[in-house]
């Protein structure tokens, strides 16, 4: 079976430097990148709360699932990483929010530090959707913005 490839660009001038997409679909497999806490104004969102910037992480996550064609619903499997694990919490009720019905395989981890020292979450997700993608412009094995 060939899978349609289609990656979903946030717009950030690192993509092409870095060789990253905001997230990428293949078949029924979406994937999203470690979304961090940038507001629309390229600053970061909610300074010190980590509530809030999960929040925003996750709305980020959802707008690019939306565009890959999934949504929250198929989403399988989160990773919350926190620059302190003992404000765990705070994140877990922006988590809870968003999935207390659809309860993916989650894991909160700590890591030293973003490459925003003002960050203090990043949140990555898979998702698996019903069905597979119907070809558009994408091309079998190829990639499109």
């Amino acid at each position: 079976m060939t899978h349609i490839r289609r990656t979903v660009g946030s717009g950030s001038p690192l993509e092409p430097r870095i060789g990253f997409s905001r997230a990428v679909r293949s078949g029924p497999y979406v994937a999203v990148a470690g979304t961090a806490p940038i507001g629309d104004d390229g600053s970061t969102f909610g300074p010190g709360d980590v509530h809030a910037q999960t929040v925003r992480c996750l709305d980020i996550a959802e707008r690019a699932l939306r565009e890959a064609g999934a949504s929250l619903a198929d989403v399988v499997r989160t990773r919350v990483m926190l620059t302190d694990v003992t404000r765990w919490e705070e994140a877990a009720r922006a988590h809870g929010e968003r999935f207390s019905s659809v309860r993916p395989a989650t894991t909160f981890v700590e890591v030293s530090r973003f490459i925003d020292p003002e960050w203090l979450v990043e949140v990555e997700l898979d998702a698996v959707t019903a069905v597979q993608e119907a070809p558009g412009p994408a091309v079998p094995g190829g990639v499109t913005s």
